[in-house]
Protein backbone atom coordinates (compact mmCIF):
# COMPACT_ATOMS: atom_id res chain seq x y z
CA UNK A 1 0.00 0.00 0.00
CA UNK A 2 1.34 3.43 -0.40
CA UNK A 3 1.75 5.90 1.90
CA UNK A 4 -0.01 8.84 0.12
CA UNK A 5 -3.58 7.87 1.84
CA UNK A 6 -2.13 7.64 5.21
CA UNK A 7 -0.14 11.14 5.12
CA UNK A 8 -3.43 12.96 3.74
CA UNK A 9 -5.31 11.45 6.22
CA UNK A 10 -3.06 11.94 9.34
CA UNK A 11 -2.76 15.94 7.83
CA UNK A 12 -6.68 16.19 7.50
CA UNK A 13 -7.07 15.12 11.40
CA UNK A 14 -3.96 17.44 12.61
CA UNK A 15 -5.20 20.49 10.87
CA UNK A 16 -8.60 19.27 12.72
CA UNK A 17 -7.41 19.45 16.15
CA UNK A 18 -5.43 22.67 15.92
CA UNK A 19 -8.43 24.09 14.61
CA UNK A 20 -10.30 22.36 17.65
CA UNK A 21 -7.74 23.62 20.22
CA UNK A 22 -7.99 27.36 19.00
CA UNK A 23 -12.14 26.94 19.07
CA UNK A 24 -11.96 26.16 23.20
CA UNK A 25 -10.79 30.09 23.45
CA UNK A 26 -13.48 31.45 24.26
CA UNK A 27 -13.96 35.39 23.19
CA UNK A 28 -13.80 37.32 26.24
CA UNK A 29 -16.75 39.62 27.53
CA UNK A 30 -15.80 43.10 27.63
CA UNK A 31 -13.37 45.37 25.59
CA UNK A 32 -10.43 46.08 27.38
CA UNK A 33 -7.35 44.75 27.49
CA UNK A 34 -7.90 43.72 31.08
CA UNK A 35 -10.60 41.30 30.15
CA UNK A 36 -8.13 39.38 28.59
CA UNK A 37 -5.83 38.85 31.38
CA UNK A 38 -8.03 35.80 32.50
CA UNK A 39 -7.19 34.12 29.63
CA UNK A 40 -3.70 34.17 29.77
CA UNK A 41 -3.45 30.31 30.81
CA UNK A 42 -5.93 29.67 28.41
CA UNK A 43 -4.00 30.84 25.78
CA UNK A 44 -0.55 30.12 27.16
CA UNK A 45 -1.45 26.16 27.17
CA UNK A 46 -2.99 26.80 23.74
CA UNK A 47 -0.02 27.74 22.80
CA UNK A 48 2.42 25.20 23.87
CA UNK A 49 0.05 22.24 22.50
CA UNK A 50 -0.08 24.09 18.93
CA UNK A 51 3.47 23.53 19.37
CA UNK A 52 3.25 20.41 20.42
CA UNK A 53 1.20 19.26 17.46
CA UNK A 54 3.46 21.38 15.46
CA UNK A 55 6.67 19.01 16.24
CA UNK A 56 4.18 15.92 15.77
CA UNK A 57 3.21 17.24 12.24
CA UNK A 58 6.76 17.99 11.00
CA UNK A 59 8.22 14.69 12.89
CA UNK A 60 5.34 12.36 10.71
CA UNK A 61 6.11 13.89 7.78
CA UNK A 62 9.81 13.46 8.18
CA UNK A 63 9.20 9.56 9.04
CA UNK A 64 6.93 9.36 6.32
CA UNK A 65 9.04 10.65 4.07
CA UNK A 66 11.49 7.90 4.06
CA UNK A 67 9.42 5.16 4.68
CA UNK A 68 8.88 3.17 1.49
CA UNK A 69 5.76 1.36 2.13
CA UNK A 70 2.87 1.05 4.85
CA UNK A 71 1.46 -2.33 6.19
CA UNK A 72 -1.41 -2.70 7.98
CA UNK A 73 0.44 -2.63 11.37
CA UNK A 74 1.62 0.85 10.59
CA UNK A 75 -1.97 1.97 9.81
CA UNK A 76 -2.90 0.71 13.44
CA UNK A 77 -0.13 2.42 14.72
CA UNK A 78 -0.49 5.59 13.22
CA UNK A 79 -5.00 5.72 14.64
CA UNK A 80 -3.03 4.54 17.45
CA UNK A 81 -1.11 8.33 17.47
CA UNK A 82 -4.14 10.19 16.32
CA UNK A 83 -6.21 9.21 19.03
CA UNK A 84 -3.92 10.67 22.03
CA UNK A 85 -3.58 13.75 19.70
CA UNK A 86 -6.52 13.95 19.46
CA UNK A 87 -7.22 14.17 22.98
CA UNK A 88 -4.83 16.97 23.28
CA UNK A 89 -7.98 19.75 22.52
CA UNK A 90 -9.28 18.30 25.83
CA UNK A 91 -6.12 18.25 28.31
CA UNK A 92 -5.06 21.61 26.51
CA UNK A 93 -8.63 23.08 27.78
CA UNK A 94 -8.71 21.66 31.32
CA UNK A 95 -5.09 22.28 31.78
CA UNK A 96 -5.87 26.07 31.18
CA UNK A 97 -9.29 26.28 32.31
CA UNK A 98 -7.91 25.89 35.69
CA UNK A 99 -4.94 27.97 35.59
CA UNK A 100 -2.44 24.68 35.52
CA UNK A 101 -3.48 23.15 38.41
CA UNK A 102 -2.37 19.59 38.97
CA UNK A 103 -4.43 17.02 38.41
CA UNK A 104 -5.13 18.90 35.01
CA UNK A 105 -1.35 19.11 34.47
CA UNK A 106 -0.97 15.98 35.59
CA UNK A 107 -3.62 14.47 32.60
CA UNK A 108 -1.84 16.82 30.16
CA UNK A 109 1.46 15.13 31.06
CA UNK A 110 -0.10 11.67 30.43
CA UNK A 111 -1.23 12.46 27.04
CA UNK A 112 2.31 14.08 25.93
CA UNK A 113 3.73 10.66 27.57
CA UNK A 114 1.22 8.19 25.31
CA UNK A 115 1.54 10.31 22.19
CA UNK A 116 5.33 9.90 22.94
CA UNK A 117 4.72 6.00 23.18
CA UNK A 118 2.37 6.01 20.03
CA UNK A 119 5.04 7.95 18.27
CA UNK A 120 7.35 5.54 19.08
CA UNK A 121 5.19 2.36 18.53
CA UNK A 122 4.70 4.02 14.81
CA UNK A 123 8.39 4.51 14.13
CA UNK A 124 8.66 0.52 15.47
CA UNK A 125 6.00 -0.38 13.07
CA UNK A 126 7.34 0.99 10.33
CA UNK A 127 11.17 -0.34 10.62
CA UNK A 128 8.93 -4.00 10.92
CA UNK A 129 7.66 -3.35 7.90
CA UNK A 130 10.79 -2.26 5.82
CA UNK A 131 13.38 -5.02 7.54
CA UNK A 132 16.63 -4.20 7.89
CA UNK A 133 17.33 -2.05 5.54
CA UNK A 134 15.04 0.78 7.06
CA UNK A 135 16.43 4.17 6.49
CA UNK A 136 14.20 5.19 9.18
CA UNK A 137 16.26 2.84 11.02
CA UNK A 138 19.29 4.12 9.95
CA UNK A 139 17.98 7.68 10.22
CA UNK A 140 17.04 7.51 13.96
CA UNK A 141 20.72 6.10 15.29
CA UNK A 142 20.60 5.98 19.15
CA UNK A 143 17.51 8.47 19.27
CA UNK A 144 18.41 9.61 22.45
CA UNK A 145 15.49 12.28 22.52
CA UNK A 146 13.02 9.78 21.90
CA UNK A 147 14.46 8.17 24.72
CA UNK A 148 14.32 10.84 27.28
CA UNK A 149 11.27 12.61 26.07
CA UNK A 150 8.66 9.86 28.19
CA UNK A 151 11.29 10.27 31.42
CA UNK A 152 11.02 13.82 31.47
CA UNK A 153 6.72 13.50 30.68
CA UNK A 154 7.02 11.31 33.76
CA UNK A 155 9.19 13.75 35.88
CA UNK A 156 6.32 16.21 34.70
CA UNK A 157 3.41 13.97 35.65
CA UNK A 158 4.80 13.93 39.32
CA UNK A 159 6.07 17.43 39.43
CA UNK A 160 2.47 18.51 39.16
CA UNK A 161 1.18 17.36 42.57
CA UNK A 162 4.40 19.14 44.33
CA UNK A 163 5.52 21.87 41.93
CA UNK A 164 2.89 22.66 39.24
CA UNK A 165 5.13 25.42 37.89
CA UNK A 166 7.88 22.52 37.30
CA UNK A 167 5.51 20.18 35.45
CA UNK A 168 4.84 23.08 33.08
CA UNK A 169 8.45 23.59 33.12
CA UNK A 170 9.50 20.15 32.04
CA UNK A 171 6.82 20.19 29.40
CA UNK A 172 8.43 23.25 27.81
CA UNK A 173 11.62 22.06 28.18
CA UNK A 174 11.00 18.97 26.21
CA UNK A 175 8.72 21.09 23.33
CA UNK A 176 11.93 23.10 23.12
CA UNK A 177 14.59 20.16 22.70
CA UNK A 178 12.30 18.86 19.78
CA UNK A 179 11.88 22.10 18.22
CA UNK A 180 15.70 21.97 17.39
CA UNK A 181 15.77 21.31 14.29
CA UNK A 182 16.62 17.63 13.87
CA UNK A 183 18.49 16.79 10.37
CA UNK A 184 19.08 12.80 11.18
CA UNK A 185 16.56 11.66 8.21
CA UNK A 186 17.30 14.58 6.17
CA UNK A 187 21.18 13.57 6.26
CA UNK A 188 20.06 10.03 5.47
CA UNK A 189 17.86 10.92 2.50
CA UNK A 190 20.78 13.55 1.16
CA UNK A 191 24.03 10.58 2.16
CA UNK A 192 21.41 8.20 0.32
CA UNK A 193 21.49 6.13 2.91
CA UNK A 194 24.59 5.13 3.99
Amino acid sequence: MGKSRLEAFSDGVIAIIITIMVLEMKVPHGESPESLRPLLPVFLSYVLSFVYVGIYWNNHHHMLHVSRQVSGRVLWANLHLLFWLSLFPFATGWMGENHFAAWPSALYGGVLLMAAIAYWLLQQAIIAAEGSDSLLKVALGRDWKGRISPLLYLLGIASSFWLPWAAMLVYVVVALMWLVPDRRIEHVVHDGGH
